[in-house]
């Protein structure tokens, strides 16, 4: 499908070709900038794919991308989140996987096409970038265009959240990220709760070895993640089906030493979980893109090897414990192990502004807020 927009032409992806033209051109678009982040090509093609990923179960979509004088020159994604609309009692379509030249007329044609597209479904708003599900990479960035990105994060230039008011997009959501140096010694403080939280609630940390170790607590830490994020912007909660997907994904992935569980010790029921990561900044600009021929080589150079900078990836606590000091036991058992690795600070990653809960656990620790991301809305 083609749509002409002046000098600009629109075209619905329809083959498998296109598709990874439609991944390629964010590399193409930050080609030689040093704070983008390239994800893995083969990673969002399955993503995208409605044979592969589960979430397609209860999503639809559509991929666009912009051409003019010959040459692509815009992408984005129209995404309907069907359970995420009936948890939050919306009708909206998502935006997401967006990138543009700077030009108004590429611009206007990107998103027209996907309000048309949205509109013929019946839906009333266009919000995003967002992705299918929560762990989908969501927010564009409009403070820190000077910060590196992280693996689960958007790196964009200065000019998108421009032409987004430009359009008429307001502001949905924010969310923050912090550098959070790693102290010296444990937090006393922290020291104190651990230890009573401990002991009032019979609660034991659980380290790993391997990945059977892990396997048998992996689909319960994402049942944890369902409740701990349920009430969070956008969320829905993930199917059976995504949980086994996801496990397949990440699971592999894993530094075991770097993922803490909480479990209740009278029933073995996970209660929370903190699962962080050597950053991957550096080796995925190293791999361009690319796992094969060599970028393997540099993602697990970043893993094994010891690296300066974490990332706090994903960090749950199921509501019944939320408030009650549980996350202290995660740091009492990874702040000895990040000084061990010579680790000097923790991106945060994306945590919304409004998530006074999670704002609160840093305040015992140097902290600099170094991005914002947003997430934009109209009615269409």
């Amino acid at each position: 499908m083609r749509h002409r927009h002046m000098a600009v032409e629109i075209r619905q992806i329809t083959e498998k070709s296109d598709m990874r033209k439609f991944v390629k051109f964010n590399l193409r678009l930050y080609r030689g900038n040093p704070y983008h982040v390239p994800g893995l090509v083969e990673d969002e093609l399955l993503t995208l794919d409605p044979a592969r990923n589960p979430a397609f179960k209860f999503c639809e979509a559509a991929y666009f991308l912009a051409y003019k004088d010959g040459r692509i020159v815009g992408r984005i994604a129209g995404i309907i989140n069907h359970r995420a609309n009936e948890t939050w009692n919306q009708n909206n379509a998502r935006f997401g996987f967006v990138d543009f030249i700077n030009d108004n007329e590429v611009v206007d044609a990107l998103f027209s096409a996907v309000i048309d597209w949205a509109k013929k479904r019946g839906k009333e708003m266009l919000q995003g970038p967002m992705g299918f599900t929560d762990l989908d990479h969501a927010g564009m960035l409009i403070e820190g265009f000077d910060q590196l990105g992280t693996m689960a994060t958007i790196y964009n230039y200065a000019y998108y959240p421009k032409q987004m008011e430009r359009m008429g997009f307001i502001k949905d959501q924010d969310w923050q990220e912090y550098k959070i140096f790693v102290p010296d010694e444990m937090p006393e403080k922290h020291r104190r709760i651990a230890e009573i939280v401990r002991k009032k609630y019979g609660l034991k940390t659980l380290k790993f070895r391997s990945q059977q170790e892990i396997l048998p607590y992996a689909h319960r830490i994402f049942d944890t993640l369902n409740q701990a994020y349920s009430v969070l912007y956008g969320v829905s909660e993930l199917s059976r089906e995504q949980i086994d997907y996801y496990v397949r994904m990440y699971i592999p992935m894993l530094r075991y030493d770097y993922v803490t569980v909480i479990v209740r010790e009278e029933d073995d029921k996970v209660v929370g979980f903190g699962i962080t990561l050597p950053n991957l900044s550096r080796a995925l600009q190293k791999a361009k893109g690319r796992l094969f021929p060599f970028g393997w080589a540099h993602l697990l150079r970043a893993l094994k090897m010891k690296n300066p900078v974490v990332d706090l990836y994903l960090i749950g606590v199921i509501p019944e414990y939320q408030n009650k000091g549980v996350n202290a036991l995660l740091f009492d058992d990874l702040i000895p192990i990040f000084h061990k690795n010579g680790i000097r600070y923790a991106e945060s990653n994306p945590e919304l502004e409004t998530n006074a809960a999670v704002q609160m656990q840093w305040n015992y620790f140097e902290r600099k807020h170094h991005k914002t991301r947003r997430a934009w809305i109209k009615e269409i």
